[in-house]
């Protein structure tokens, strides 16, 4: 067996915490498996939690399928503020009072986000323009335009409402900026709104209830650690390593 066979490879369900980048998540797996060739198939923002896929070892190659698929995500929407970046981690540019609103007229407006749309990625964002990530223009006050990306939205449900919070579950496509969405439903109510917490549960058929978290990894024999990796020929359809 060569070294390159010896070394582990496969999809890596994580348990992303909060506080970090999903960038922070690829080197501490780095560190687990001692192993530079770790990548991801999708990020989360630092504020958000839940489901990430990483990919160690030789399975880096597959990325490109992982990415696309559909996402599944729990949160909170806070009404009557508005901030820079659409969540909780950004500069409060505005308040405004939350009307009184009955659940009912609340459900028909989250209902009107559901279908094929066109979404403009927010300033704050790691989408570049002209190779410079918006964020960092962002950072400096500047505002550019940005070219809309077709998204579809397939359920966005309200789970609980105690004003001015919204709790939801969102299903949706690859690229859809889930505080935009918060954002632009805020602006739909007339009181502005933001993104408070994020959670993401599912990627297609990769469940957060079958992911492992940080801590635990880093204290897994070398077996098991090896274990909990899925195989390229489980998560990717065969054809694709040929």
């Amino acid at each position: 067996m060569s070294v390159q066979e010896n070394k582990p490879e496969g999809v890596l369900l994580v348990d992303k915490p909060q506080g970090i980048t999903s960038h922070d998540v690829v080197d501490r797996v780095r560190r687990i498996y001692q192993l530079k060739q770790v990548g991801h198939a999708g990020t989360l923002d630092p504020m958000a939690t839940g489901l990430m896929i990483v990919l160690v070892g030789r399975a880096t190659k597959i990325s490109q399928f992982l990415m696309s698929l559909d996402k599944v995500y729990t949160g909170t929407i806070t009404l009557g503020v508005e901030t820079d970046s659409y969540d909780a981690d950004g500069e409060v540019l505005d308040t405004k009072p939350v009307p009184e609103l009955r659940e009912e007229s609340l459900m028909m407006s989250m209902a009107a986000f559901v279908g094929d749309q066109y979404q403009e990625p927010p300033m704050f964002s790691a989408k570049k323009i002209k190779g410079v990530p918006l964020y960092k223009m962002a950072r400096k006050g500047k505002t550019v335009e940005r070219e809309p990306r077709f998204i579809r939205v397939s359920k966005f449900e309200m789970k609980r409402f105690e004003t001015p919070d919204i709790d939801f579950e969102l299903a949706c496509s690859k690229g859809t900026y889930v505080r935009s969405v918060a954002h632009d439903l805020g602006a739909k109510l007339e009181c502005g709104a933001h993104l408070s917490a994020l959670r993401r549960t599912k990627i297609d058929r990769f469940l957060i209830s079958e992911s492992h978290d940080l801590e635990s990894l880093k204290e897994m024999s070398n077996a098991d650690k090896r274990s909990v990796l899925i195989p390229v020929n489980k998560a990717v359809p065969s054809h694709v390593m040929s």
